[in-house]
């Protein structure tokens, strides 16, 4: 992972997460533009306590990122890309490949599976630091920013070796009709469902799910994995669950707030690198968006495979260079 540029960080924000319509069918809470520029503000400041030298945000409708830094005395360390917004999906992507361009391998995302998902599909190759602030998420987490931001800061700066302190990512690979596609923590086959919808799952719909991580201590559709047979970042296996009107019964948060019953049929481990088959009809939707519309009879193939990017566990992390002594200089 070599780069002509050293100890420079990438800073990914959505300003949209946590603001959609789900929170309209759920008890979610919302996540506003000036708590996302706070903690911009507290990443930076991480990052160059950990010799970070230079930073990249990009330029986005609500200027938070410009707000977050405009009153920095590093404030000439930090470039805000200004590309042009189509304010959808692109816009991550756009920024997240402009910077891999100006030499950024290391991100902080900071956004919901949906946002972590784009970044995966682009830069399969980078090391990223999730920050949930999403609705439904399983792949990024709940951290302190001034943590985090020092925490990335010690794989950017060069201080610590991504390959001997993070872990890559499991991710679920779909095939269908020569169309490729690829979901961080689930995929789903849901029944009588609209293609493109933001509305949370109805549970009665969901058809099966192949789970990547399957977590009791979540939200979403990893919890209906979890309850039963739970499967976290390090198991090298992914869960595959069929439901229906027989089976287990449970009852899951599939929102915050918003719980629903389900009847499971069948739950079993799947090895990593076995193929798994959905057939339709019905809509795939993967990480929660509605995808793929799938005919009476037609077939997707998916895998899950450990090729994602390499993730930065912010305590796991911390932890480890306190050990060796990393966060303590040597001068007087």
């Amino acid at each position: 992972m070599s780069t002509k540029h050293s100890k420079v960080l990438g800073i990914l924000v959505n300003p949209m997460s946590g603001r959609d319509v789900r929170r309209i069918a759920a008890r979610a809470s919302t996540s506003n533009h000036h708590e996302k520029q706070q903690l911009v503000t507290r990443l930076v400041l991480g990052a160059f306590s950990q010799g970070v030298e230079q930073i990249f945000l990009a330029k986005e409708p609500y200027r938070i990122s410009t707000r977050a830094v405009e009153n920095l005395q590093q404030r000439d360390r930090v470039t805000i890309l200004d590309l042009p917004l189509t304010h959808t999906d692109a816009d991550t992507r756009v920024a997240a490949q402009k910077m891999w361009q100006a030499g950024c391998r290391v991100f902080i995302v900071l956004g919901g599976d949906g946002t972590n998902r784009i970044v995966a599909q682009n830069l399969p190759e980078a090391v990223i630091l999730p920050i949930s602030t999403g609705t439904n998420n399983v792949f990024p987490a709940f951290v302190e920013a001034s943590i985090a931001g020092a925490a990335a800061g010690l794989i950017a700066s060069g201080k610590m070796s991504h390959e001997d302190h993070c872990r890559r990512c499991k991710q679920i690979h779909i095939n269908w009709k020569g169309v490729s596609e690829t979901a961080l923590i689930d995929a789903v086959l849901l029944s009588n469902d609209t293609l493109g919808s933001l509305l949370p799952f109805e549970a009665g719909k969901i058809v099966s799910l192949l789970l990547t991580r399957a977590e009791p201590a979540s939200v979403g559709i990893s919890p209906i994995g979890g309850f039963l047979l739970p499967c976290n970042s390090t198991d090298d296996f992914a869960v595959f669950a069929q439901c229906g009107n027989e089976g287990r019964r449970i009852t899951f948060p599939i929102s915050p707030g918003l719980y629903n019953s389900i009847n499971v049929i069948e739950v079993e481990k799947v090895a990593l690198g076995k193929p798994v088959t959905m057939t339709g009809p019905g809509i795939l939707a993967f990480d929660g968006d509605r995808t793929i519309e799938l005919a009476e009879g037609e077939a997707a193939n998916l895998e899950v495979i450990r090729d994602g990017p390499w993730v930065i566990d912010t305590v796991e992390l911390m932890n480890s260079a306190a050990h060796l002594g990393i966060l303590v200089s040597s001068e007087p």
